[in-house]
């Protein structure tokens, strides 16, 4: 049994995290880091409930640790956590800046143990798929990829308020780039260079809320967006290729779910309903053949199982660092091409061993 330490218990440990690490079999949540509430130990009766990261540490029992705290604390907390020789999973972002990651790569391999980038969105339903119909050649040779995460979110928030402050990690890019910068990388690859567009566009935005990257490829283009004044929302997906198109509206049902529960027991988790199956469109002469694609089921369990095994010495984590490292140097790259207005190359070559 691989007992697991959660610090925080914002969304990001009360949606996300603990539900996971509660519903992977050889996995025990043993105890979560809160300095003035219990409101974990009140939905996880029996489970430690830690008022200091020292206090946590103190804990010899617990084999892995969680940094799910704000987004700007993660460098510290995790640089703690290695320094103590534990092994220990980041949420994204894994840090603010690219040399903060770097830094705690070449910790974590110094101390012997292992860091991983929280990047569950791979697991995401409709990134399965979309990765399945590339392996098919399901579209001919793929000239452009669009990523989107679109949504209606016009009012100022009351609560969370680092969320706008890009010093403490706030804005879309750290927030959603992450994730969708991510399934790019892992899908293509290292691109060659990079143009954007970061702005501000709700008129309190104190922090970014708005992006549009285009990473150029040898022959095809990825797109990748997100802002919060799209109603309704345009497609999370939409694929271009020589033999047709595939677009897919709505998102992975996983997070509204996990929100409801503190473990996940039902046997169809992660399917999607059939009326947001994504639609290809392939041509076929004089007409268009279009049909509902059915999805691959998504499931965030999967990360979890994956850090179970790594811990134990059977396979390697399932997101590197590296990967993180490689996100957040990709959207430091955005933001100064939006500031410069104007294509950056990715010089690949500081990447961290």
């Amino acid at each position: 049994m691989v007992r697991v330490g959660v610090a925080g218990f914002g969304m990001g440990g009360r949606v996300f995290h603990c539900p996971l690490i509660s519903s992977v079999e050889g996995l025990e949540l043993a105890g979560v880091l809160e300095r003035n509430s219990n409101k974990a130990a009140e939905r996880y009766p029996g489970i430690i409930t830690y008022r200091s990261l020292e206090a946590m540490l103190a804990d010899r029992s617990l084999d892995l640790f969680v940094v799910t705290t704000p987004s700007g604390t993660h460098f510290e907390v995790a640089r703690q956590i290695l320094e103590a020789g534990k092994h220990v999973v980041v949420d994204k972002p894994m840090a603010i800046r690219s040399e903060q990651i770097a830094e705690l790569i070449h910790l974590a391999a110094a101390r012997n143990v292992l860091l991983a980038a929280f990047h569950n969105r791979r697991w995401d339903s409709d990134f399965q798929t979309v990765q399945r119909l590339l392996q098919e050649d399901a579209l001919g040779r793929l000239v452009s990829f669009e990523s989107r995460f679109d949504r209606w979110r016009p009012k100022k928030p009351t609560d969370r308020l680092w969320k706008e402050d890009t010093g403490q990690g706030g804005g879309v890019m750290h927030d959603l780039g992450t994730h969708i910068g991510d399934q790019a990388l892992s899908l293509f690859g290292k691109p060659e260079s990079i143009f954007a567009d970061v702005r501000c566009e709700r008129p309190w935005a104190t922090a970014n809320d708005a992006f549009t990257i285009r990473l150029r490829y040898a022959d095809f283009m990825v797109i990748l967006g997100a802002n919060s004044l799209s109603l309704p929302a345009g497609p999370r997906f939409h694929l271009r290729g020589t033999k047709g198109n595939y677009w897919k509206y709505g998102m992975d049902p996983q997070e509204a779910a996990l929100n409801r529960i503190t473990r996940i027991e039902d046997a169809a988790w992660g399917r999607e309903p059939e009326e947001e199956w994504g639609t290809l469109h392939l041509d076929a002469g004089c007409n268009t053949v279009t049909h509902r694609v059915e999805p691959a089921t998504g499931d965030f369990r999967l990360y979890y199982a994956g850090m179970r095994d790594a811990v134990l010495g059977k396979c390697s984590v399932p997101v590197a660092a590296v990967d993180a490292w490689r996100v957040a140097r990709l959207l430091e790259w955005a933001v100064e091409s939006s500031e410069q207005r104007r294509e950056i190359a990715c010089d690949w070559s500081g990447e961290p061993a």
